[in-house]
Protein backbone atom coordinates (compact mmCIF):
# COMPACT_ATOMS: atom_id res chain seq x y z
CA UNK A 1 0.00 0.00 0.00
CA UNK A 2 1.18 3.50 -0.85
CA UNK A 3 0.28 6.91 0.54
CA UNK A 4 -0.56 10.19 -1.14
CA UNK A 5 -0.90 13.79 -0.03
CA UNK A 6 -4.27 15.51 0.29
CA UNK A 7 -2.85 18.35 -1.81
CA UNK A 8 -0.91 16.32 -4.38
CA UNK A 9 -2.09 12.76 -5.06
CA UNK A 10 0.45 12.29 -7.86
CA UNK A 11 3.22 11.85 -5.29
CA UNK A 12 3.29 8.45 -3.64
CA UNK A 13 5.11 7.33 -0.53
CA UNK A 14 5.70 4.09 1.30
CA UNK A 15 4.17 3.82 4.79
CA UNK A 16 7.64 4.31 6.28
CA UNK A 17 8.22 7.48 4.26
CA UNK A 18 4.82 8.92 5.18
CA UNK A 19 5.27 8.22 8.91
CA UNK A 20 8.85 9.51 9.06
CA UNK A 21 8.07 12.71 7.16
CA UNK A 22 4.83 13.41 9.06
CA UNK A 23 3.59 16.23 6.82
CA UNK A 24 3.90 16.55 3.06
CA UNK A 25 6.22 19.33 1.91
CA UNK A 26 3.42 21.35 0.27
CA UNK A 27 1.47 21.25 3.54
CA UNK A 28 -0.83 18.35 2.73
CA UNK A 29 -1.56 15.37 4.96
CA UNK A 30 -0.66 11.79 4.09
CA UNK A 31 -3.33 9.12 3.77
CA UNK A 32 -3.67 5.75 2.02
CA UNK A 33 -4.15 5.88 -1.75
CA UNK A 34 -7.03 3.43 -1.15
CA UNK A 35 -8.59 2.25 2.10
CA UNK A 36 -8.41 -1.49 2.78
CA UNK A 37 -11.61 -3.39 3.50
CA UNK A 38 -12.21 -5.77 6.38
CA UNK A 39 -12.34 -9.38 5.15
CA UNK A 40 -15.75 -10.99 5.57
CA UNK A 41 -14.64 -13.07 8.54
CA UNK A 42 -12.65 -10.30 10.23
CA UNK A 43 -14.98 -9.34 13.08
CA UNK A 44 -15.69 -12.93 14.07
CA UNK A 45 -11.95 -13.68 13.89
CA UNK A 46 -11.08 -10.72 16.10
CA UNK A 47 -13.89 -11.26 18.62
CA UNK A 48 -11.80 -13.52 20.85
CA UNK A 49 -8.47 -11.80 20.22
CA UNK A 50 -6.86 -9.56 22.82
CA UNK A 51 -6.31 -5.89 22.05
CA UNK A 52 -2.69 -6.37 20.96
CA UNK A 53 -3.72 -9.00 18.42
CA UNK A 54 -6.52 -6.81 17.08
CA UNK A 55 -4.04 -3.96 16.65
CA UNK A 56 -1.74 -6.16 14.59
CA UNK A 57 -4.67 -7.40 12.47
CA UNK A 58 -5.91 -3.90 11.58
CA UNK A 59 -2.56 -2.15 11.24
CA UNK A 60 -1.14 -4.86 8.98
CA UNK A 61 -3.82 -3.96 6.41
CA UNK A 62 -2.30 -0.46 6.16
CA UNK A 63 1.39 -1.09 6.82
CA UNK A 64 2.17 -3.54 4.06
CA UNK A 65 5.89 -2.78 4.27
CA UNK A 66 6.02 -3.89 7.92
CA UNK A 67 6.16 -7.56 8.91
CA UNK A 68 3.66 -9.24 11.23
CA UNK A 69 6.54 -10.00 13.58
CA UNK A 70 7.45 -6.30 13.74
CA UNK A 71 3.89 -5.19 14.43
CA UNK A 72 3.42 -7.94 17.04
CA UNK A 73 6.51 -6.73 18.86
CA UNK A 74 5.37 -3.10 18.70
CA UNK A 75 1.88 -3.94 20.01
CA UNK A 76 3.27 -5.96 22.92
CA UNK A 77 5.51 -3.05 23.95
CA UNK A 78 2.89 -0.33 23.39
CA UNK A 79 -0.12 -1.98 25.06
CA UNK A 80 1.39 -4.25 27.71
CA UNK A 81 0.48 -4.31 31.43
CA UNK A 82 3.36 -2.01 32.34
CA UNK A 83 1.71 0.68 30.20
CA UNK A 84 -2.04 0.13 30.73
CA UNK A 85 -3.79 -0.51 34.02
CA UNK A 86 -6.38 -2.92 32.62
CA UNK A 87 -5.98 -6.11 30.61
CA UNK A 88 -8.62 -4.97 28.10
CA UNK A 89 -6.55 -1.82 27.35
CA UNK A 90 -9.73 -0.02 26.15
CA UNK A 91 -12.62 -1.49 28.17
CA UNK A 92 -16.23 -1.01 27.06
CA UNK A 93 -18.56 -0.16 29.98
CA UNK A 94 -22.33 -0.43 29.70
CA UNK A 95 -23.91 2.83 30.91
CA UNK A 96 -27.56 1.97 30.23
CA UNK A 97 -29.65 -0.19 27.94
CA UNK A 98 -28.25 1.10 24.64
CA UNK A 99 -25.34 3.33 25.65
CA UNK A 100 -21.78 2.17 26.10
CA UNK A 101 -18.64 4.03 27.13
CA UNK A 102 -15.33 3.22 25.46
CA UNK A 103 -12.77 4.12 28.14
CA UNK A 104 -9.69 5.31 26.29
CA UNK A 105 -7.81 6.64 29.31
CA UNK A 106 -6.22 3.65 31.02
CA UNK A 107 -2.72 4.37 29.67
CA UNK A 108 0.35 6.08 31.12
CA UNK A 109 -0.95 9.66 30.73
CA UNK A 110 -4.67 8.92 31.31
CA UNK A 111 -5.87 10.18 27.93
CA UNK A 112 -6.87 8.61 24.62
CA UNK A 113 -3.72 9.92 22.96
CA UNK A 114 -1.81 7.09 24.66
CA UNK A 115 -3.34 4.55 22.29
CA UNK A 116 -1.55 6.18 19.37
CA UNK A 117 1.46 7.69 21.08
CA UNK A 118 2.63 4.49 22.72
CA UNK A 119 2.69 2.96 19.24
CA UNK A 120 4.07 5.88 17.19
CA UNK A 121 7.67 5.79 18.55
CA UNK A 122 7.99 2.17 17.40
CA UNK A 123 6.52 2.99 13.99
CA UNK A 124 8.71 6.06 13.57
CA UNK A 125 12.04 4.51 14.55
CA UNK A 126 11.29 1.43 12.42
CA UNK A 127 10.39 3.75 9.52
CA UNK A 128 13.73 5.51 9.82
CA UNK A 129 15.52 2.18 9.62
CA UNK A 130 13.48 1.13 6.59
CA UNK A 131 14.35 4.43 4.94
CA UNK A 132 18.06 3.84 5.72
CA UNK A 133 18.08 7.19 7.45
CA UNK A 134 20.43 7.67 10.41
CA UNK A 135 19.54 11.30 11.10
CA UNK A 136 18.07 12.47 14.39
CA UNK A 137 14.33 13.12 14.26
CA UNK A 138 13.15 16.25 16.02
CA UNK A 139 9.46 15.81 16.73
CA UNK A 140 7.49 19.03 16.98
CA UNK A 141 4.16 18.89 18.80
CA UNK A 142 1.41 21.43 19.28
CA UNK A 143 -0.92 20.35 22.06
CA UNK A 144 -4.22 21.46 23.49
CA UNK A 145 -3.35 19.55 26.64
CA UNK A 146 -3.15 15.78 26.20
CA UNK A 147 -1.09 15.11 23.06
CA UNK A 148 2.01 16.80 24.47
CA UNK A 149 2.29 14.68 27.59
CA UNK A 150 1.38 11.47 25.76
CA UNK A 151 3.93 12.16 23.02
CA UNK A 152 6.71 12.93 25.48
CA UNK A 153 5.93 9.83 27.49
CA UNK A 154 6.05 7.76 24.33
CA UNK A 155 9.27 9.26 22.97
CA UNK A 156 11.06 9.75 26.28
CA UNK A 157 14.73 8.75 25.82
CA UNK A 158 13.99 6.93 22.55
CA UNK A 159 17.22 6.79 20.56
CA UNK A 160 17.58 8.97 17.48
CA UNK A 161 14.75 11.26 18.58
CA UNK A 162 14.15 14.59 20.30
CA UNK A 163 10.71 15.93 21.10
CA UNK A 164 9.68 19.56 21.62
CA UNK A 165 6.15 20.41 22.78
CA UNK A 166 4.37 23.75 22.47
CA UNK A 167 1.14 24.34 24.42
CA UNK A 168 -1.10 27.41 24.85
CA UNK A 169 -0.11 29.45 27.90
CA UNK A 170 -3.06 29.52 30.35
CA UNK A 171 -5.02 27.24 27.98
CA UNK A 172 -4.70 23.83 29.70
CA UNK A 173 -5.84 22.45 33.03
CA UNK A 174 -3.59 22.58 36.10
CA UNK A 175 -3.06 18.83 36.01
CA UNK A 176 -2.28 18.86 32.28
CA UNK A 177 0.30 21.62 32.81
CA UNK A 178 1.86 19.71 35.71
CA UNK A 179 2.10 16.58 33.60
CA UNK A 180 3.99 18.37 30.85
CA UNK A 181 6.20 20.63 32.93
CA UNK A 182 7.44 17.78 35.12
CA UNK A 183 8.14 15.43 32.20
CA UNK A 184 11.25 13.30 32.62
CA UNK A 185 13.67 12.40 29.82
CA UNK A 186 16.89 13.77 28.37
CA UNK A 187 15.47 14.33 24.89
CA UNK A 188 12.34 16.32 25.78
CA UNK A 189 11.53 20.01 25.80
CA UNK A 190 8.39 22.00 26.69
CA UNK A 191 7.48 25.62 26.00
CA UNK A 192 4.18 27.46 26.32
CA UNK A 193 3.01 29.91 23.65
CA UNK A 194 1.08 33.11 24.28
CA UNK A 195 -2.25 32.56 22.54
CA UNK A 196 -4.48 29.57 21.97
CA UNK A 197 -3.98 26.08 20.54
CA UNK A 198 -4.58 27.27 16.99
CA UNK A 199 -1.67 29.69 17.37
CA UNK A 200 0.60 26.86 18.51
CA UNK A 201 -0.63 24.46 15.81
CA UNK A 202 -0.32 27.04 13.02
CA UNK A 203 3.18 27.90 14.26
CA UNK A 204 4.25 24.25 14.12
CA UNK A 205 2.83 23.82 10.61
CA UNK A 206 4.73 26.89 9.44
CA UNK A 207 7.96 25.46 10.87
CA UNK A 208 7.47 22.30 8.81
CA UNK A 209 7.27 24.30 5.59
CA UNK A 210 10.20 26.60 6.50
CA UNK A 211 12.89 25.73 3.93
CA UNK A 212 15.62 27.74 5.70
CA UNK A 213 14.99 25.96 9.00
CA UNK A 214 15.01 22.58 7.26
CA UNK A 215 18.41 23.34 5.70
CA UNK A 216 19.77 24.60 9.01
CA UNK A 217 18.73 21.42 10.79
CA UNK A 218 20.18 19.31 7.99
CA UNK A 219 23.52 20.84 8.93
CA UNK A 220 23.29 19.13 12.33
CA UNK A 221 21.98 15.85 10.81
CA UNK A 222 18.41 16.46 12.01
CA UNK A 223 15.00 16.30 10.34
CA UNK A 224 11.59 17.42 11.55
CA UNK A 225 8.64 15.11 12.07
CA UNK A 226 5.32 15.31 13.85
CA UNK A 227 3.53 13.44 16.62
CA UNK A 228 0.32 15.42 16.14
CA UNK A 229 -2.56 13.69 14.41
CA UNK A 230 -1.40 15.28 11.17
CA UNK A 231 0.99 12.27 11.18
CA UNK A 232 -0.67 9.15 9.74
CA UNK A 233 1.13 7.12 12.42
CA UNK A 234 -1.15 8.84 14.94
CA UNK A 235 -4.44 8.22 13.14
CA UNK A 236 -3.91 4.56 12.27
CA UNK A 237 -3.69 3.16 15.84
CA UNK A 238 -6.92 4.99 16.67
CA UNK A 239 -8.86 3.04 14.03
CA UNK A 240 -8.08 -0.09 16.05
CA UNK A 241 -10.07 0.83 19.14
CA UNK A 242 -13.33 1.39 17.29
CA UNK A 243 -13.04 -2.03 15.68
CA UNK A 244 -12.08 -3.45 19.08
CA UNK A 245 -15.14 -1.88 20.74
CA UNK A 246 -17.45 -3.50 18.20
CA UNK A 247 -15.78 -6.88 18.75
CA UNK A 248 -16.17 -6.48 22.52
CA UNK A 249 -19.87 -5.68 22.15
CA UNK A 250 -20.22 -8.89 20.14
CA UNK A 251 -18.30 -10.81 22.77
CA UNK A 252 -20.47 -9.34 25.54
CA UNK A 253 -23.59 -10.48 23.70
CA UNK A 254 -24.84 -6.89 23.35
CA UNK A 255 -24.93 -7.01 19.54
CA UNK A 256 -24.69 -9.64 16.83
CA UNK A 257 -22.23 -9.45 13.98
CA UNK A 258 -23.55 -7.02 11.38
CA UNK A 259 -25.76 -5.04 13.79
CA UNK A 260 -25.45 -1.29 13.34
CA UNK A 261 -24.04 0.97 16.05
CA UNK A 262 -23.56 4.70 16.34
CA UNK A 263 -20.40 6.31 17.67
CA UNK A 264 -20.32 9.65 19.52
CA UNK A 265 -16.93 11.35 19.76
CA UNK A 266 -15.88 14.57 21.52
CA UNK A 267 -13.40 16.16 19.14
CA UNK A 268 -11.65 19.41 18.30
CA UNK A 269 -8.94 18.53 15.79
CA UNK A 270 -11.15 15.89 14.14
CA UNK A 271 -8.56 13.10 14.37
CA UNK A 272 -10.44 10.87 16.80
CA UNK A 273 -13.71 10.87 14.88
CA UNK A 274 -11.83 10.60 11.58
CA UNK A 275 -10.44 7.28 12.81
CA UNK A 276 -14.02 6.11 13.40
CA UNK A 277 -14.89 7.24 9.86
CA UNK A 278 -12.07 5.14 8.45
CA UNK A 279 -13.25 2.14 10.48
CA UNK A 280 -16.71 2.67 8.97
CA UNK A 281 -15.29 2.89 5.44
CA UNK A 282 -13.41 -0.35 6.04
CA UNK A 283 -16.74 -2.05 6.65
CA UNK A 284 -17.38 -1.71 10.38
CA UNK A 285 -21.21 -1.40 10.77
CA UNK A 286 -21.28 2.18 12.05
CA UNK A 287 -24.52 3.89 11.09
CA UNK A 288 -23.95 7.44 12.32
CA UNK A 289 -20.88 9.33 13.50
CA UNK A 290 -21.96 11.93 16.04
CA UNK A 291 -19.48 14.80 16.32
CA UNK A 292 -19.56 16.50 19.73
CA UNK A 293 -18.11 20.00 20.22
CA UNK A 294 -17.89 22.40 23.14
CA UNK A 295 -18.51 26.17 22.89
CA UNK A 296 -15.88 26.30 20.14
CA UNK A 297 -18.46 24.76 17.85
CA UNK A 298 -16.89 25.37 14.45
CA UNK A 299 -17.34 21.69 13.53
CA UNK A 300 -21.01 21.67 14.55
CA UNK A 301 -21.66 24.61 12.26
CA UNK A 302 -19.67 23.08 9.41
CA UNK A 303 -21.45 19.74 9.53
CA UNK A 304 -24.80 21.56 9.72
CA UNK A 305 -24.29 24.20 7.03
CA UNK A 306 -21.30 23.16 4.92
CA UNK A 307 -19.45 26.38 5.77
CA UNK A 308 -16.27 26.21 7.82
CA UNK A 309 -15.65 29.60 9.45
CA UNK A 310 -12.95 30.09 12.05
CA UNK A 311 -13.69 33.83 12.20
CA UNK A 312 -15.49 33.68 15.52
CA UNK A 313 -14.79 34.23 19.21
CA UNK A 314 -12.44 31.72 20.82
CA UNK A 315 -13.46 30.34 24.20
CA UNK A 316 -11.22 28.90 26.91
CA UNK A 317 -13.44 26.15 28.30
CA UNK A 318 -13.41 23.43 30.95
CA UNK A 319 -12.86 20.93 28.10
CA UNK A 320 -9.61 22.53 26.86
CA UNK A 321 -8.46 19.69 24.61
CA UNK A 322 -11.32 20.67 22.31
CA UNK A 323 -10.60 24.40 22.34
CA UNK A 324 -9.72 24.44 18.66
CA UNK A 325 -10.99 26.47 15.71
CA UNK A 326 -8.78 24.96 12.97
CA UNK A 327 -9.49 21.24 12.78
CA UNK A 328 -6.52 19.90 10.85
CA UNK A 329 -7.76 16.38 10.22
CA UNK A 330 -10.88 17.61 8.48
CA UNK A 331 -8.64 18.00 5.43
CA UNK A 332 -8.39 14.21 5.13
CA UNK A 333 -12.18 13.87 5.21
CA UNK A 334 -12.54 16.54 2.51
CA UNK A 335 -10.14 14.56 0.33
CA UNK A 336 -12.20 11.39 0.80
CA UNK A 337 -15.57 13.04 0.18
CA UNK A 338 -14.31 14.85 -2.92
CA UNK A 339 -13.17 11.51 -4.34
CA UNK A 340 -9.54 12.50 -4.10
CA UNK A 341 -9.84 15.94 -5.68
CA UNK A 342 -6.55 17.31 -4.36
CA UNK A 343 -6.90 20.63 -6.21
CA UNK A 344 -10.25 21.25 -4.55
CA UNK A 345 -8.85 20.39 -1.13
CA UNK A 346 -5.85 22.66 -1.68
CA UNK A 347 -8.21 25.50 -2.62
CA UNK A 348 -10.29 24.96 0.54
CA UNK A 349 -7.13 25.09 2.65
CA UNK A 350 -5.94 28.22 0.83
CA UNK A 351 -9.28 29.91 1.55
CA UNK A 352 -9.06 28.86 5.19
CA UNK A 353 -5.57 30.34 5.53
CA UNK A 354 -6.32 33.58 3.68
CA UNK A 355 -9.96 34.25 4.56
CA UNK A 356 -10.55 31.96 7.56
CA UNK A 357 -13.55 30.49 5.79
CA UNK A 358 -14.64 28.13 3.00
CA UNK A 359 -17.86 26.44 1.90
CA UNK A 360 -18.26 23.01 0.34
CA UNK A 361 -20.66 22.32 -2.51
CA UNK A 362 -24.13 20.82 -2.12
CA UNK A 363 -23.01 17.32 -3.12
CA UNK A 364 -20.30 17.19 -0.46
CA UNK A 365 -22.65 18.59 2.20
CA UNK A 366 -25.14 15.83 1.42
CA UNK A 367 -22.41 13.23 1.75
CA UNK A 368 -21.29 14.75 5.03
CA UNK A 369 -24.76 14.74 6.52
CA UNK A 370 -25.48 11.20 5.39
CA UNK A 371 -22.65 9.98 7.64
CA UNK A 372 -22.26 12.64 10.34
CA UNK A 373 -24.49 14.29 12.90
CA UNK A 374 -23.25 17.12 15.10
CA UNK A 375 -24.04 18.98 18.28
CA UNK A 376 -22.39 21.04 20.98
CA UNK A 377 -22.51 21.63 24.72
CA UNK A 378 -21.84 24.87 26.58
CA UNK A 379 -20.18 25.05 29.99
CA UNK A 380 -23.40 24.77 31.96
CA UNK A 381 -24.55 21.75 29.99
CA UNK A 382 -21.16 20.08 30.42
CA UNK A 383 -21.19 20.56 34.20
CA UNK A 384 -24.82 19.45 34.48
CA UNK A 385 -24.03 16.22 32.58
CA UNK A 386 -21.08 15.39 34.85
CA UNK A 387 -23.19 15.98 37.95
CA UNK A 388 -26.15 13.98 36.66
CA UNK A 389 -24.02 11.03 35.52
CA UNK A 390 -22.48 10.90 38.99
CA UNK A 391 -25.76 11.24 40.89
CA UNK A 392 -27.85 8.91 38.75
CA UNK A 393 -25.36 6.33 37.53
CA UNK A 394 -22.46 6.77 39.97
CA UNK A 395 -20.21 7.03 36.94
CA UNK A 396 -17.52 9.70 37.04
CA UNK A 397 -16.64 11.29 33.71
CA UNK A 398 -14.38 14.10 32.57
CA UNK A 399 -15.42 17.32 30.88
CA UNK A 400 -14.80 16.10 27.31
CA UNK A 401 -16.75 12.87 27.78
CA UNK A 402 -19.56 14.95 29.28
CA UNK A 403 -19.77 17.00 26.10
CA UNK A 404 -20.23 13.77 24.15
CA UNK A 405 -22.90 12.39 26.51
CA UNK A 406 -24.85 15.66 26.31
CA UNK A 407 -24.66 15.76 22.52
CA UNK A 408 -25.80 12.13 22.31
CA UNK A 409 -28.86 12.94 24.44
CA UNK A 410 -29.51 15.95 22.23
CA UNK A 411 -29.21 13.84 19.07
CA UNK A 412 -31.56 11.13 20.36
CA UNK A 413 -34.16 13.68 21.43
CA UNK A 414 -34.09 15.30 17.99
CA UNK A 415 -34.06 12.14 15.88
CA UNK A 416 -35.55 9.35 18.00
CA UNK A 417 -32.59 7.19 16.94
CA UNK A 418 -32.07 4.60 19.68
CA UNK A 419 -29.35 2.62 17.88
CA UNK A 420 -26.82 1.20 20.36
CA UNK A 421 -24.17 3.90 20.72
CA UNK A 422 -20.56 3.88 21.83
CA UNK A 423 -19.36 7.11 23.46
CA UNK A 424 -15.62 7.70 23.24
CA UNK A 425 -14.45 8.70 26.72
CA UNK A 426 -11.21 10.50 26.00
CA UNK A 427 -9.69 11.34 29.38
CA UNK A 428 -9.73 10.44 33.05
CA UNK A 429 -11.86 12.81 35.16
CA UNK A 430 -8.77 13.28 37.33
CA UNK A 431 -7.12 15.31 34.57
CA UNK A 432 -9.81 17.97 35.08
CA UNK A 433 -10.33 17.77 38.83
CA UNK A 434 -11.34 21.36 39.45
CA UNK A 435 -14.14 21.36 36.88
CA UNK A 436 -15.33 17.88 37.87
CA UNK A 437 -15.40 18.77 41.56
CA UNK A 438 -17.41 21.88 40.81
CA UNK A 439 -19.81 19.89 38.66
CA UNK A 440 -20.54 17.39 41.44
CA UNK A 441 -21.19 20.22 43.92
CA UNK A 442 -17.90 20.80 45.74
CA UNK A 443 -17.59 24.53 46.39
CA UNK A 444 -14.25 24.80 48.24
CA UNK A 445 -11.56 23.25 46.08
CA UNK A 446 -7.84 22.69 46.45
CA UNK A 447 -5.17 23.61 43.87
CA UNK A 448 -2.50 21.80 41.90
CA UNK A 449 -1.87 18.19 42.83
CA UNK A 450 -4.07 18.63 45.91
CA UNK A 451 -7.08 18.51 43.57
CA UNK A 452 -6.31 14.85 42.84
CA UNK A 453 -6.55 13.87 46.49
CA UNK A 454 -9.71 15.92 46.95
CA UNK A 455 -11.55 14.33 44.03
CA UNK A 456 -10.60 10.86 45.22
CA UNK A 457 -11.72 11.59 48.79
CA UNK A 458 -15.06 13.06 47.72
CA UNK A 459 -15.96 10.28 45.25
CA UNK A 460 -14.13 7.26 46.63
CA UNK A 461 -12.64 6.71 43.15
CA UNK A 462 -8.88 6.00 43.30
CA UNK A 463 -6.55 8.49 41.63
CA UNK A 464 -4.91 6.87 38.59
CA UNK A 465 -1.36 5.90 39.44
CA UNK A 466 0.34 8.07 36.75
CA UNK A 467 -1.41 11.17 38.11
CA UNK A 468 -0.96 10.34 41.80
CA UNK A 469 2.80 10.59 41.34
CA UNK A 470 2.67 14.21 40.13
CA UNK A 471 2.75 15.70 43.62
CA UNK A 472 6.37 14.59 44.13
CA UNK A 473 7.73 15.69 40.77
CA UNK A 474 10.00 18.68 40.11
CA UNK A 475 8.98 21.40 37.65
CA UNK A 476 11.50 21.17 34.80
CA UNK A 477 10.01 23.54 32.21
CA UNK A 478 8.51 26.97 32.79
CA UNK A 479 9.43 29.01 29.70
CA UNK A 480 7.00 30.80 27.40
CA UNK A 481 7.30 32.66 24.09
CA UNK A 482 5.28 34.61 21.57
CA UNK A 483 4.24 32.67 18.46
CA UNK A 484 6.86 34.39 16.29
CA UNK A 485 9.60 33.15 18.63
CA UNK A 486 8.85 29.43 18.16
CA UNK A 487 11.48 29.08 15.42
CA UNK A 488 14.19 30.35 17.78
CA UNK A 489 13.10 27.78 20.37
CA UNK A 490 13.45 24.98 17.80
CA UNK A 491 16.91 26.22 16.82
CA UNK A 492 18.08 26.35 20.41
CA UNK A 493 16.64 22.92 21.18
CA UNK A 494 18.60 21.34 18.32
CA UNK A 495 22.00 22.90 18.91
Amino acid sequence: MYYVSTRNKLLDFTPAQAIAQGLSREGGLFLPAALPKLPGSALESMKNMNYQQRAVYIMSLYLTHFSTAELTSFAAKAYGPEKFDTQEVVPVRKVDGNTYCLELWHGPTCAFKDLALQMLPHLLTASMRKNHDNRTVCILVATSGDTGKAAMEGFRDVEQTRILVFYPKDGVSEVQALQMCTQEGQNVGVCSVVGNFDDAQTGVKELFSDEALREELAGVNTILSSANSINWGRVLPQIVYYVSAYCDLMKMGEIAEGDAINVCVPTGNFGNILAAYYAREMGLPIQKLICASNSNNVLTDFLTTGTYDRNRPFFNTISPSMDILISSNLERLLFALSDGNDAQVAEYMKRLKEDGCYSVDKKMLERLQKTFAAGCADEGQTRETIGRMWREKHYLIDTHSAVAFHVLEQYRAQTGDETPTVVASTASPFKFCDAVLEAIGVEERSTGAGLLDQLSEVTGVPTPRPLAGLRDKEIRFSGWVQKDQMKAVVRGFNR
